[in-house]
């Protein structure tokens, strides 16, 4: 069939054409800004899943649903060797110029800014009074507000600032947050604080964040209320029902089906994790002659499917691994999908536990491979275990 109207796209962070299975994260949000706009105190909210089930395109969607409300949006994806300071005061700048044109006092809209350059300058690491970082602000930076080096204080006092803002348009603002397990110990903790002031009061200033499954643990590492700050939402695989809608709704705008045995075969493959919903949609109307795409169709399109995953989905994380850090992945894959003892990895390597630390850590700190809880780890990409199981050693 026509490859140019062929409707699924596999992509990181790429929004579906239908985004099915997701209905009830969709109206949590819309009752948080709901009730933000009304006032009403309303707690942050997290997603947390495996690589691949659609946090991205939820983090994207829930933006969108921001700004349709007009609220000042901004977002960062957090990266493990740098401090949120800058990318967060980027955001907030995003943020604040959506909401700019609709203010009728131009100072408070300088004001804010003056803060907010404050607190992007002021890096600890740099000598006293000095940057060599400018957000681009054309405003002098305040002095007092925001700029005493210490994140928790600072961040507190700009998310405050921040809200106060959007307070005086009677809406809110929204940072959101990729990635979010690889923020810095110190930094989430300081996150952490900052939202806790907020809650208490009132501000209408949320932050949405999305991470890897462990995400709640590295929260709650930092700051133990955390597991009452923010609302969780588990994000995983799509069920049966939404799986097949993903793939017919877009098909019949194209006026193209899909027979019974088809979306069997696909399900079966994809197991219901919409990236590779996609991926196997995709290859499946592209070699398919014609409508309706058939069992057979699908058959024939799945090696290539699966070495377009092998390379670009799997192996582009499996070459960023060093070989002892492989030994280690290889070990876990041959356990089993659940997730294994450290124990038992150490044990078949003929190793200590201590000794397999470092390899561990790396591949953890690479976003890999996570700590499930105490004791047991998992790979954070789904089918990862079948895919190195097939590689050779």
């Amino acid at each position: 069939m026509d490859p140019v109207r062929n409707p699924y796209a596999p992509g990181a962070g790429q929004r579906p054409p239908e985004l099915a299975g997701r209905d009830r994260e969709l109206q949590q949000f819309e009752v948080v800004l709901e009730r933000v706009a009304r006032g009403r105190p309303e707690r942050s909210m997290v997603l947390t899943g495996l690589r691949g089930v659609g946090k991205t395109v939820l983090l994207n969607t829930f933006k969108s649903m921001a700004m349709q409300r007009l609220w000042g949006t901004g977002k960062i994806e957090a990266r493990p060797d740098q401090s949120i300071r800058r990318p967060v005061a980027a955001a907030l700048h995003m943020a604040v110029r959506e909401l700019a044109p609709r203010h009728r006092a131009p100072e408070r809209i300088e004001e804010f800014l003056g803060v907010l350059k404050a607190f992007a300058m002021r890096d600890p690491n740099a000598a006293k009074g000095t940057s060599h970082w400018s957000p681009g602000i054309d405003v002098p930076a305040s002095r007092g507000r925001a700029d005493s080096g210490d994140l928790e204080i600072d961040l507190t006092e700009l998310f405050v600032d921040a809200a106060s803002v959007a307070t005086d348009l009677g809406v809110g603002i929204a940072l959101f947050i990729d990635e979010m397990q690889d923020v810095q110990a110190a930094d989430i903790s300081a996150l952490c604080a900052a939202c806790h002031e907020l809650s208490q009061s009132g501000g209408p200033l949320i932050v949405v964040g999305a991470g890897l499954p462990h995400l709640p643990s590295v929260l709650s590492a930092s700051k133990s209320y955390s597991e009452r700050l923010f609302r969780y939402a588990r994000i995983d695989r799509l069920d049966r029902d939404a799986a097949d809608l993903a793939l017919i709704a877009p098909a019949e705008r194209e006026d193209v089906e899909f027979t019974p045995e088809a979306l069997d075969a696909l399900y079966k493959a994809a197991d219901g994790y919409p990236y590779f919903v996609q991926a196997y949609g995709k290859v499946a109307w592209d070699l398919a002659p014609k409508s309706p795409i058939t069992a057979d169709d699908v058959r024939l399109s799945a090696p290539e499917a699966e070495e377009e995953l092998a390379v670009g989905f799997f192996g582009s994380r499996y070459e960023r691994a060093t070989p002892a850090e492989r030994d280690y992945m290889h070990a876990m894959a041959s356990i089993g999908d659940d997730p294994v003892p450290t124990s038992e990895v150490a044990e078949l390597l003929g190793r200590k536990p201590s000794s397999l630390s470092p390899a561990r850590d790396s591949l953890i700190k690479k976003g890999l491979i996570y700590s499930a809880e105490r004791g047991l780890i998992a790979f954070t990409v789904p089918h990862f275990g079948k895919f190195l199981r097939a590689q050779p050693l």
